[in-house]
């Protein structure tokens, strides 16, 4: 009897260091494990060269928007869910995830876009996989460098490339709490659907125009007025210009603050919405590359 329970323990030790030999430690399999390589090349072209893939399904039908923010400068709710609504308008993408992100204080009175480009690359994780395209937007708590308030020379956004903008949201706060007319929510959807349409390939930016409205002195903005992407809105190249040298980034658009806000205000005076729509000749030429049919076309 004894030796069968010896037998009987010898037997149960052998199957516990068996069951043990199995189980891996995690610390041990994360060093045997190759390193996940994130793909970033196809979120690193310019301005423009990702147009169709927003537009159309063909080969995204996922669109994730990662949305980061300085501490206290993340953007309103309202604006957020009309910047989606904007999408879903001028495209085929019907999932959309939008996800957020507290980021640490720049500590920066102005922003470059090299500064910009560098807080991406060190707070980025969402790039395109296998069917979902990846957004990065970034509300900035500081301007951007080079603005001056008293001259009216402020900007509201830039796009630097086929998936990366900036808000610089103080400003987009400062602006707003000047007006009696228009709301921070007012500025940020307007912001945001002008930056987009770059994106989108607006003017000529990826998008091919079907009738010529691009504005000879301002490049890749439209020439009818009204038009969310109307040249007025941008600081053309005699004003104020955003271009770096490393990485090949430059903006393609410098939002013009000042004006912006005083056409918002025109609007809203004359009982129209605040923030600018796509006129018919943008329309057309989103449709052309796999947008959305508009209702009256």
């Amino acid at each position: 009897m004894r030796k069968r329970g010896i037998y009987f323990l010898t037997i149960l030790s052998l199957i516990f260091a068996a069951c043990s030999s199995n189980e891996s430690d995690p610390a041990e399999t994360n060093d045997d494990e190759p390193p996940q390589v994130v793909d970033k090349s196809q979120n690193l072209l310019s301005t423009g060269a990702s147009a169709n893939d927003i537009l159309s399904n063909s080969n995204f039908d996922r669109l994730l928007i990662e949305a980061t923010y300085a501490p206290g400068f993340r953007p309103t709710d309202e604006a957020m869910s009309n910047f989606q609504d904007y999408l879903r308008t001028h495209t085929f993408k019907t999932n959309i995830e939008v996800t957020y992100r507290e980021l640490d204080a720049t500590g920066e009175e102005t922003l470059t876009l090299n500064e910009i480009d560098d807080l991406e690359q060190e707070n980025r994780t969402a790039y395109n996989d296998g069917t979902t395209l990846a957004i990065y937007i970034f509300f900035a708590d500081a301007p951007s460098e080079g603005d001056d308030l008293d001259e009216g020379l402020v900007t509201l956004g830039a796009v630097y490339r086929n998936t990366s903008m900036v808000i610089f949201e103080s400003t987009v706060k400062t602006l707003a709490g000047r007006s009696l007319l228009i709301t921070t929510e007012d500025v940020e959807t307007a912001t945001l659907n002008h930056e987009f349409g770059h994106l989108f390939g607006l003017v000529n930016l990826g998008t091919v125009p079907i009738n010529n409205h691009e504005d000879p002195e301002a490049e890749n903005h439209c020439n009818v007025d009204p038009c969310l992407m109307r040249a007025q809105l941008e600081f053309g190249p005699a004003n104020k210009a955003i271009a770096v040298s490393h990485s090949k980034i430059h903006s393609s658009c410098s939002l013009n603050g000042n004006f912006l806000i005083e056409q918002m205000e025109f609007q809203v005076s004359r009982g129209n919405a605040a923030t600018p729509e796509l006129d018919s000749e943008c329309r057309l030429d989103l449709e052309n590359n796999g947008g959305r049919p508009s209702i009256d076309s």
